[in-house]
């Protein structure tokens, strides 16, 4: 009976899941309709566009530890409970303003979600078997939640305006509102202390910093302002670290870092993330720029890398039964590095199908690392710090994501750049002039464009497939995991303080 409603509780705990990374993504095809309605402009765009993720990326260290100390049942509820009524503020904004606000409130929510629900997973699955199988499912309704975002606001949008992209969530928070108190139980440290105002306001600054720095790089002409944007950042955090290994109950517990598969997990997961992201990212604007798809088919098109994520992370625990999981995870990235060079022969008539088996295989490789990785992680640290655990994980995925977007970005820009002599500095530009010419004219210049960009789509498959066998090397020469327990530099120091 027990164990029957673990597994109810994680049906209802994939609710939010889903719905937070569904999102991230969904707003890429509303965007331009919610602006259109709104009369948004191009910055109060990047604002709606991105608030929601910075505020998620800065919020998630402080609310997974806040999540140890008040209980992690109560603040999944209160986020739930606010993440319902902030979508349908969202739904029904009147101008950018309220929509930039709503967005930005429903990342503090949205904050709330993630650590909590890994984090209860560990209390309620004690078993190191069913714990595997269960942070699989979580990681596979993330994954699959971002690659259905997308495609859910093309099936919306067709019918519905644009708001009802947001009200999705409304229906799931008040199913998880509602079951959350039977199915779920409540766990909180007993080491808990006062919330740290001080290392709160230190953690957001930092991460907001880095997080925005990075992501301007990628749309900033002149590089000056995110750079100054990185090295407060930068900065911050090194004070943040400090404040952090003196205080006695921290915000971030650092020591966990001592753990030194821990560590490389985490690594692992930032450059995963740097891979994806980048890849990613071209292959969207290859399948609408270079292919001619129409955003919508492209969302489609695109499903498979998440999809990908979703099938290898459901696999990944009948792996470890049959090899150590390091094996598995270093397997999976090395398939990814394979992966990604295979969107190095995207050219020609064999364009589509390369770069569909490319970054379908890419994304089935990671999955081992994301469900063994992550398990490893909050498997790592005694109960009371699994959500500190489960926000360093989180916050590892967005920077993550960030880095890729913007060091992989600029790194296909500057080949893009460099192919066209500099004589175009984008391929939408390219596209644009090219209205303006004579017919022959502007023929051969898009043809020269659309090459140029085929050309930083390459380098970038390249560049992910070092990235990903790096990885690789890394998760292989790293200690073992000690099954579910703390390295034993670390847990000493929490078993001293539960005797």
């Amino acid at each position: 009976m027990r164990a029957n409603r673990a597994w109810l509780g994680l049906a209802v705990l994939m609710l939010p899941t889903l719905l937070v990374a569904m999102d991230m993504t969904a707003l890429l095809l509303a965007l331009p309709r919610l602006s259109a309605d709104l009369g948004a402009t191009n910055v109060q765009q990047l604002w709606i566009s991105d608030s929601y993720g910075l505020m998620v990326a800065g919020l998630v260290i402080t609310m997974g530890t806040l999540g140890d100390r008040i209980g992690r049942r109560r603040l999944l509820m209160i986020g739930a409970a606010a993440f319902g009524v902030l979508s349908i503020v969202a739904a029904f904004a009147v101008d950018p303003l309220m929509l930039i606000v709503a967005r930005a409130l429903l990342g503090v929510a949205g904050a709330t979600l993630a650590p909590s629900t890994l984090a209860l997973i560990t209390n309620m699955f004690r078993d190191e078997r069913e714990r595997g199988q269960a942070i699989a499912i979580w990681a596979t309704c993330q994954f699959t939640g971002g690659a259905l975002g997308p495609v859910l606001a093309g099936v919306l949008l067709q019918h519905f305006w644009w708001g009802s992209v947001f009200l999705v969530a409304v229906p799931a928070m008040a199913v998880l509102l509602i079951a959350g108190p039977i199915l779920l139980p409540e766990f909180r440290s007993d080491r808990a202390g006062r919330l740290d105002p001080v290392s709160v306001g230190l953690s957001l600054v930092a991460v907001l910093s880095m997080v925005h720095g990075i992501k301007q790089l990628t749309v900033e002409d002149t590089p000056v302002v995110p750079a100054v944007t990185l090295v407060v950042g930068a900065a911050v955090g090194v004070l943040f670290v400090r404040r952090q290994l003196r205080l006695e109950t921290p915000l971030l517990d650092l020591r966990l870092l001592r753990n030194r598969p821990f560590t490389a997990v985490l690594v692992a997961l930032v450059f995963a993330g740097i891979a994806m992201a980048g890849t990613g990212l071209l292959v969207t604007q290859y399948l609408q720029s270079v292919l001619g798809y129409s955003p919508a088919a492209s969302a489609m098109l695109f499903a498979p890398m998440g999809l990908g994520v979703a099938a290898g992370t459901m696999a990944a625990p009948a792996l470890a039964r049959r090899m150590k999981p390091t094996t598995a995870m270093a397997g999976g990235l090395a398939g990814s590095a394979l992966g990604s060079l295979l969107l190095v022969g995207a050219d020609g008539a064999a364009a589509l199908p390369m770069v569909m088996t490319g970054i379908t295989v890419l994304a089935l490789g990671t999955g081992p690392l994301f469900a063994l990785g992550t398990g490893l992680v909050v498997g790592s640290v005694p109960p009371e710090r699994a959500g500190s655990a489960a926000s360093m994980s989180e916050t590892g995925n967005y920077f993550g994501g960030s880095l890729g977007f913007a060091l992989l970005g600029v790194l296909a820009a500057v080949v893009y750049r460099n192919r066209m002599d500099g004589t175009s500095d984008s391929l939408a530009g390219a596209v644009e002039a090219s209205r303006h010419l004579p017919a022959d004219r502007g023929a051969e210049l898009l043809h020269t464009a659309r090459e140029a960009f085929t050309t930083g789509l390459h380098v970038t498959g390249i560049v992910a497939a070092i990235v990903f066998a790096g990885s690789a090397v890394l998760i292989l020469t790293m200690r073992p995991a000690t099954g579910a327990t703390a390295a034993p530099e670390v847990l000493p120091e929490y078993e001293a303080t539960r005797a």
